[in-house]
This record gives structure tokens, sequence and C-alpha cells, in this order.
């Protein structure tokens, strides 16, 4: 699975990824709520209608660092400093993700906990965070730009030549 933060500290748009990670758990129910809607009609068998939908991602993996720059990597930096420490409105990032044989990514508008990093005498420190869904997700594929005057469309774009 691969696992991007945008950079919102600068306007060029930026995707930093998560790296080093080591699982991952995509609870598509979180923050669900459902409303019953079982009557006399319902002939003893339950019914309801969801009301609210969302979501959740949990990384973990080791803390990592940039062998050029002696640094922790770009993507866990900016969780930790800089999106991880803002607050109300301001909170709210986008993450995206997909498995590698897939050609969308899925686009979340999230926001973010910083979780526990533990180590011990021989242990790698650990590196883990919590995304919450906010809103719908999007979808976007892997390869956004072609120039259609020298490049032939992606196939998924069903483009026909002539067709606005």
């Amino acid at each position: 699975m691969a696992f991007e933060v945008r950079d919102q500290s600068t306007t060029v748009e930026r995707w930093l990824p998560i790296e080093n990670l080591t699982s991952w758990t995509h609870n598509a129910s979180e923050n669900e709520e459902t409303a019953e809607t079982t009557s006399f009609d319902s002939k003893g068998w339950y019914e309801q209608d969801v009301m609210q939908r969302g979501g959740q991602i949990e990384l973990e993996g080791q803390w990592a660092i940039d062998t050029q720059t002696g640094k922790q990597v770009e993507g866990q930096a900016y969780v930790d400093y800089f999106w991880g420490q803002r607050l109300g409105s301001d909170s709210r990032n986008e993450i995206r993700y997909r498995h590698e044989s897939q050609n969308m990514w899925v686009i979340w508008d999230a926001t973010v906990t910083p979780d526990e990093s533990e180590g011990e005498t021989n242990d790698k420190t650990s590196w883990t965070a919590s995304f919450v869904q906010c809103g719908r997700p999007r979808y976007e594929p892997v390869f956004t730009l072609y120039n259609k005057r020298t490049e032939p469309a992606p196939a998924y774009l069903n483009y026909e030549e002539g067709a606005a």
C-alpha cells in the first residue's frame, strides 16, 4: 500500500510519501451512525438507514531517517510537526492511498493524531498515526497529466480525438 499526505506548507501541489510502514488498518465503518427504521410493516425483520458514514486509517511503522539529510523523512515529519500540531478548521489536511495494483488514488480530507512512539534497547523507534475521514472521499487517477497533442490518451479517459 502507498500512503501520501498533501504538503500544505507550499502553494505547489506536492504529496509526501509516508515511508517505512510495517502495518496499516482501514476501518470503513468508523464513526458510522444508523437510525433504526423497523416498524410493524417490517414483519419482525430488523431495518435501518445509514445516517452518517466515516472511516479511519491507522498506520504503524518505524521512525525513518533520510540518509541524505540525517533528518526524519518528510512524510512522517510533516505529520508529526506540521499537520499534527494544527487545531480547529486548520487541523484538516488531505491523505491519499492506494494499492500498487490500483490506478486510482482514494483521497480523504482528514484529521490526524500522531500516536505513540516507543522502543527498547535493541528496537527501532516506532512511528504511528491515526487519520479520521472528514466528508466524502474522492478519487483521482494515479497519472493525471499528459499532453493530448503529443501523447495518446490514457485508456481510462475514453478520449476520442475531436471530442471536447
